[in-house]
């Protein structure tokens, strides 16, 4: 029999797991390629053969995804599998249009089918979009956890962004694990704040060799996902978080409307500064589609390490990237910071935006007066520093998960914004847990 020969369309992380699991092994599938899109110079690379199995001894092409109709006819492709997240209905759509006109079929992969089996309890945190507060919630959880005696361990989406070989299985446990790595701006991000917290992070390509490792050393599994994707292993509790400041995205994006529907506790966050009717909407959303789901509001509670550097000050708002970029929220936690402190002005960044970042506003049109903290490869990284430091302003309003000192010279006078996540009325997400938590056995160790 001739294998179905199949395109996978990603973005270097649900594309690599999809193949792992359902798709590597089968004799009845011949993957003939991978595509990139959404994270910038992450295409024309080989998915390498350690990785790709036997089957694949030169490994597997990644191409740009701009050029699926060509590929299609080039590589004679019967079918596309769609592998990535945080896409408009409509894009999916259209995705699936360009592949049917050029003569193939068009596929999504159950989640069900990708999830692995864990041998520990698993809380997956998903969202319904990217920039929702799905850490904050996976932080919040891991405290409570530690709190009551159970060992952690964070299984953060992935971001092989880099040599896949040597990403294939990652341990983060402090700072210097991160330097030691070269991880990007944007992993840093997702993994230093839990690391400071007191978290253990696991990550990397191949999803049953991470699980694996953090299971050793873990009582209780926490997935932390990426943009707003399903689980990668299956969950005995399942939160989805959703943005009362994108309020009808639960049921407009894919495949978060999936987790909005699957989800055992819907979380809706940023309570304290919603706009007004929003929560109601998400509540009553989530009773038509979901009514088995229990809801919990809560807060992410923004705090500035030094608020007189903002009061009276004229500000540059230094945000996180996916959240305003592919996320589409004009303003983050920075914007927020400015408004509670007083700030005179806000600096718009874009007349001083040079290189990668000054192309980042032209693709986004939606960004305003906030400066999206990209830096996926050293030349963004210094595209980012050089904008930063020739935008004038007083203060820069650092409102990243990561400490951009660290990687960057600001050259500016800065204060770090952290935010979390606060409780806002009865139910709590401690009360889930509490529950969640009397069915499970008493921890294999006592915390000191």
């Amino acid at each position: 029999m001739t294998a179905t020969r199949v395109l996978v369309l990603g973005a270097a992380g649900r594309d690599f797991h999809d193949f792992a699991v359902a798709l590597r092994d089968d004799p009845a599938i011949e993957v003939v390629g991978f595509t990139a899109a959404q994270i910038p110079g992450i295409e024309a690379r080989r998915f390498p053969a350690a990785l790709a199995g036997p089957r694949y001894p030169d490994g597997i092409a990644i191409h740009a995804e701009a050029d699926l109709e060509r590929l299609i006819a080039e590589l004679r492709v019967d079918e596309v599998v769609l592998a990535y997240s945080d896409l408009a209905h409509a894009t999916v759509m259209h995705l699936a249009s360009r592949a049917l006109a050029a003569g193939a079929g068009f596929r999504l992969l159950a989640p069900a089918r990708t999830m692995l089996r864990a041998s520990r309890p698993v809380i997956a945190v998903t969202a319904v979009r990217t920039g929702c507060g799905k850490s904050q919630v996976a932080r919040y959880l891991a405290a409570l956890l530690r709190g009551r005696g159970y060992r952690v361990g964070v299984c953060r989406h992935p971001m092989p962004y880099g040599d896949l070989t040597a990403q294939r299985v990652q341990r983060f446990a402090s700072i210097a694990d991160l330097d030691a790595a070269g991880v990007t701006l944007e992993e840093r991000e997702d993994y230093e704040p839990h690391v400071l917290a007191g978290s253990v992070v696991h990550a990397g390509v191949d999803y049953a060799l991470v699980l694996r490792a953090a299971e050793a050393e873990s009582d209780v599994v926490v997935w932390d996902g990426g943009n707003n994707d399903t689980p990668f292993v299956r969950p005995d509790l399942w939160i989805t978080v959703v943005d009362p400041f994108r309020a009808g995205h639960e049921l407009a994006y894919h495949p978060g409307e999936v987790n909005f529907r699957a989800a055992d506790v819907i979380l809706v966050n940023k309570a304290d500064t919603a706009p007004p009717g929003t929560i109601e909407r998400l509540c009553a959303a989530a009773a038509e589609v979901n009514p088995r789901a229990r809801l919990v509001i809560a807060r992410s509670q923004v705090t500035a390490d030094d608020p007189a550097l903002i009061r009276g000050r004229r500000v540059l708002l230094v945000e996180d990237g996916p959240t305003l970029t592919h996320g589409e929220l004009p303003f983050g936690a920075g914007f927020v910071a400015a408004r509670q402190h007083g700030a005179a002005a806000i600096v718009d960044p874009r007349p001083h935006a040079v290189g990668d970042i000054a192309a980042l506003y032209r693709r986004y049109p939606h960004l305003g007066a906030a400066l999206p903290a990209v830096g996926y490869s050293p030349a963004q990284l210094r595209d980012l520093e050089a904008t930063i430091r020739a935008t004038p302003c007083d203060t820069v309003i650092v409102a990243t998960p990561a400490d951009l000192g660290h990687v960057l010279t600001l050259g500016r006078p800065s204060t770090r914004v952290r935010y979390e996540l606060a409780d806002h009325g009865a139910p709590t997400l401690a009360d889930e847990l509490a529950g969640f938590l009397a069915a499970l056995p008493p921890p294999t160790w006592t915390a000191t």
